[in-house]
């Protein structure tokens, strides 16, 4: 592995990045400090790993020497994919009228979603691991990727709506394309709580599992498709010529909400603060988080030596004294 490659599994403070060579993918869990939700800086971090992976594949005249064909987006929090926005932030920038840190915040959400919509504009396809509940920019995260496999036991939902707002980081537009305006509106409209199998049925997500079986389906699914590869990805792009994604929509629609947002009574952010109230209930200590695989920035039986580290260094033998035992 080279050292470029070496710099995208780099460890990182929000996410965790890993390699899995056998199916060939990119590994991204939310490893948040402090609530699941998506804080600026998780969000930062993961745009900023979706733009260094387009640059590996760019500056490898598209052949990078390490084969990329998946990109699987999870989470590291056990029962939570995603709680969605910073509705602490959110409060304050409300409260203050800050309409340009609120915008600044949404578009960088917009920037994400577009990139998982649209493949990272590689040949490569998204997927969303949900083993946890997704709410609001969480349920929009998941959606925004080429497939979704979701657990049974998981809930998902947009409860915007709860607080006077509308999600505005690509709901719309992912579920539209999905089920329709109409089913879109009452799903948005009615700010409850779905289960994995209703948005199956639905046509929302992509596969059901039983629960603690999720991972285990994603990969069964890269490895059916290895011979496949070719054609998925020529589907994948005449679904998104007869669909297309457009960046423009996304962005005027989150310039909605924010309008929408600085609109919000005093009464509506009380309302807010329930959610943000609920939000913290799931701090995370992160002196005890689980050290589990997903830590691991490399997914293999065998580490070929000589190889580059991130730091550009040429590690010859395998120094460690025993395996890692995690």
């Amino acid at each position: 592995m080279d050292k470029a490659f070496h710099q995208i599994l780099r460890k990182r403070s929000e996410i965790s990045v890993r390699y899995d060579p056998k199916t060939e993918s990119i590994w991204v869990y939310g490893n948040p400090n402090t609530r699941p939700c998506l804080s600026l800086e998780l969000i930062k971090e993961f745009n900023q790993l979706q733009l260094e992976i387009k640059d590996y594949f760019v500056s490898n005249d598209m052949k990078p020497n390490v084969s990329i064909k998946y990109f699987v987006c999870a989470s590291q929090i056990p029962g939570v994919y995603n709680y969605g926005g910073d509705l602490n932030l959110f409060s304050d920038l409300i409260k203050n009228k800050n309409k340009d840190a609120l915008y600044q915040y949404a578009k960088l959400c917009i920037d994400v979603v577009y990139l998982n919509a649209v493949n990272l504009e590689l040949p490569i396809t998204t997927i969303a691991l949900v083993e946890g509940d997704a709410l609001g920019g969480g349920f929009e995260a998941a959606i925004s990727c080429n497939m979704v496999i979701a657990e049974e036991q998981t809930q998902m939902g947009l409860p915007e709506i709860r607080f006077n707002l509308i999600p505005g980081m690509g709901a719309y537009s992912f579920l539209a394309r999905l089920v329709g305006t109409k089913v879109t509106e009452e799903i948005i409209g009615s700010g409850q709580m779905y289960d994995a199998s209703t948005l199956h049925e639905m046509g929302v997500i992509t596969q059901v599992v039983k629960q603690g079986e999720a991972e285990t389906a994603v990969k069964k699914y890269m490895k059916r498709n290895i011979r496949l590869f070719n054609g998925m990805q020529a589907l994948q792009e005449a679904r998104r010529r007869y669909q297309p994604i457009e960046y423009d929509e996304l962005i005027d629609i989150t310039k909605i909400w924010v309008n929408a947002a600085l609109q919000l009574t005093p009464l509506d952010l009380k309302m807010m603060q329930k959610l943000v109230d609920a939000q913290n209930a799931k701090n995370i200590n992160a002196q005890h988080k689980l050290r589990t695989k997903q830590d691991r920035r490399f997914e293999s039986e065998k580490i070929m030596f000589p190889f580059v580290d991130t730091q550009g260094k040429v590690i010859e033998k395998d120094r460690r004294g025993k395996p890692d035992p995690r």
